[in-house]
């Protein structure tokens, strides 16, 4: 029971972040682009095993500068985006297929937060509160840009430094929940328990709360079921979430019928 604790928190503010973060992915209608980051992660990681350096540092490294060429392209074309971060996803997902050793592309893939170091996971929960309280403090100024740019921008928000500071905490965000679930499902991690909430929730405020609960939930319980089960933490979490998204529906389909 001792050695789940570590890991149960982990999973909880990993979660907590993630969950979090798609709400905003949501409202920005980028809820596809926490599946196609978390690919472009694979490469750094697999770098970092073919190095012997800690995957971790290898999927923030490759998410920092894939950020930082997604922003200026953005910027510097007319394209969306979805279709910039779309390019970088297939991109990374060969280079990373390529170079990533077969025996551990499957956890790479996959993710396995049980195989954490306890600092490992002390800066993962760490980094975790760092990123809610940072979502939090940059929360109105991006619901307003996301309402109207020009009139975020005539109140003195500078737009283009706010869509890269969003961007720097989603790779952050996305390298702390690969370990979790893997590159594969990291977008499941990001957008499924903001889309249960979004379901049921009547402000913006009980969107966010929401989708921090469910993620949590989701996570907490699928640690204790991997662990009881000896199944992998990832895709139970995933089916879990998904069980949650399902009763969403229903709640909101019943709702409509009053």
């Amino acid at each position: 029971m001792n050695e789940m604790i570590l890991p149960l928190l982990v999973a909880a503010f990993v979660a907590a972040c993630a969950s979090l973060l798609g709400s905003f992915a949501i409202l920005k209608k980028m809820a596809l682009v926490g599946d196609a980051m978390s690919h472009v992660a694979l490469p750094g990681m697999g770098l970092a095993v073919l190095f012997k350096f800690n995957p971790f540092i290898g999927a923030v490294a490759f998410l920092i500068i894939s950020v930082i060429g997604i922003w200026v392209v953005e910027y510097k074309t007319s394209l969306s985006l979805d279709t910039i971060v779309g390019v970088f996803f297939t991109t990374s997902l060969a280079i990373g297929a390529l170079i990533t050793p077969n025996q551990d592309l499957l956890e790479a893939l996959f993710g396995n937060i049980t195989e954490l170091s306890a600092l490992e996971s002390v800066i993962s929960i760490c980094l975790s509160v760092f990123l809610i309280f940072a979502l939090f403090y940059i929360h109105k100024k991006l619901t307003l840009c996301m309402i109207s740019a020009e009139i975020a921008h005539s109140v003195g928000i500078q737009t283009r430094k706010l869509e890269f500071f969003y961007l720097l905490i989603f790779a952050l965000a996305v390298a702390l929940g690969i370990r979790f679930v893997g590159a594969l499902l990291m977008g499941s991690l990001v957008i499924i328990p903001a889309a249960s909430a979004k379901n049921i929730a009547k402000s913006l405020r009980a969107f966010l709360t929401w989708s921090m609960i469910f993620g949590v939930i989701a996570a907490t319980l699928g640690i204790y079921i991997s662990y009881s089960r000896k199944l992998a933490p990832g895709p139970v979490f995933i089916l879990i979430s998904s069980f949650f998204f399902i009763a969403s529906l229903v709640i909101m389909q019943l709702r409509k019928t009053r």
